[in-house]
């Protein structure tokens, strides 16, 4: 099983090399692993934002505790889950069933309600936690992607959302910047990538009743 071998020679990357550059066909087949991922319902209720402005890259390093990640890496993703709850984007995804499947709109009208109850009768609370677990769905298939394309990433959440919603221009957009992972390529200095990893043993991650 090729996957076990990409996932165990991928690693968060501490250090970028910033003269190294993800080709724009690698970006493209990145973008698209991300646009298969799974999502509940298969809505997609998020925006993602792939950053590779020099000048904005700095801007937002700014938020980000000043971490080298942001600046050295090649491009930065910021996945943004929707901050609001609308009955237009249900009935944008059912009309994309109904065109790409060729089902009439009148029999996905049930499941496109069902859709809309069970968004709306979740409390603030649990409706924002849902939109953001949406946005790790997609990041884990972006990090299983560039793993086998041998391209380094770091999932991260050390920055500042409300600054980078702020720099990004997200509130007006009814985006949250909710996670970031900035990819590239690892810098041989980064000593981080000589670790071996560490996870728990099967045996204990694991319970088969």
């Amino acid at each position: 099983m090729e996957l076990l071998e990409h996932l165990k020679w991928r690693y968060a990357t501490k250090t970028f090399d910033p003269n190294l550059k993800v080709s724009e066909e690698d970006m493209e087949k990145l973008k698209e692993a991300i646009q298969l991922s799974v999502s509940s319902y298969g809505l997609q209720l998020y925006k993602v934002l792939v950053i590779s402005s020099q000048g904005l890259k700095e801007e937002l390093k700014t938020a980000s505790w000043n971490q080298d990640q942001i600046t050295d890496a090649s491009h930065l993703f910021v996945f943004c889950n929707y901050t609001e709850r609308k009955d237009e984007d249900v009935d944008a995804y059912i009309q994309s069933i109904s065109q790409i499947q060729g089902t009439p709109v009148d029999k996905l009208e049930g499941y496109g309600n069902l859709i809309k109850r069970s968004l709306v009768e979740m409390d603030d609370a649990t409706w924002i936690s849902w939109s953001e677990k949406q946005t790790y769905l997609a990041m884990s298939t972006l990090l299983m992607a560039c793993a086998e394309l041998r391209i380094d990433a770091c999932p991260m959440e050390g920055y500042q959302v409300e600054r980078y919603n702020e720099i990004l221009g997200l509130d007006q957009q009814g985006l949250n910047a909710s996670v970031i992972v900035p990819v590239g390529y690892r810098s041989q200095e980064d000593h981080t990538q000589f670790r071996k990893k560490v996870r728990k043993p099967l045996h204990e991650l694991f319970e088969t009743l």
